[in-house]
């Protein structure tokens, strides 16, 4: 295995990395935006109000994206890692 093989193989993981966190950082990025807006309208500076919604939604984004994320896992293992390791 070469180096341009392994660097190859880091850049497939890390797209998939980024392909998994964009559902839960775009929602996070909305949700905060959008409760941003509602305090600068009300004069609301409560810093729970901006936390407690945002972890909400990202965790029902993530368990409802879960089977997206391990789907990506497992073609990232079965067409990088399982054949390297059937070569050896």
């Amino acid at each position: 295995m070469t180096q341009a093989d392994i660097l190859s193989i880091l850049r497939e993981f890390l797209w998939g990395a980024a392909l998994m966190a964009a559902p839960i950082l775009i929602t996070a990025l909305i949700v905060g935006l959008i409760i941003g807006l509602l305090q600068a309208l009300t004069s609301i500076q409560e810093m729970t109000l901006t936390f407690v919604p945002k972890l909400a939604v990202m965790l029902l984004v993530f368990f409802v994206s879960a089977g997206y994320m391990s789907r990506i896992v497992l073609t990232l293992f079965d067409t990088h890692v399982l054949p390297v390791i059937a070569a050896h």
